[in-house]
């Protein structure tokens, strides 16, 4: 149950970080910095942070550059633990 959970989340994760960098190229509403750190922390960081690298998307900001590959690791190792 738990792997079918952090796939979604993970999934959803990197689908909104790249619809986020759609919207931001366009110019048009952006989805808000606390919602994506919402789906990271809720586990979708390892995703968050693949779109990051993949899209080049928030890459110039410190909290997502350092953050999610903290958070990435930190989410692996407690999954790891509970497998």
């Amino acid at each position: 149950m738990l792997i079918l959970y952090l796939i979604i989340m993970n999934t959803v994760a990197y689908l909104v970080m790249k619809k986020d960098k759609i919207y931001a190229q366009e110019g048009n509403w952006r989805t808000p910095e606390s919602r994506l750190w919402m789906l990271a922390i809720a586990g979708g960081a390892p995703g968050m942070w693949l779109a990051m690298k993949k899209f080049r998307h928030k890459t110039k900001h410190p909290s997502f550059r350092n953050g999610l590959p903290i958070l990435s690791i930190f989410i692996t190792v407690i999954a790891g633990w509970f497998l």
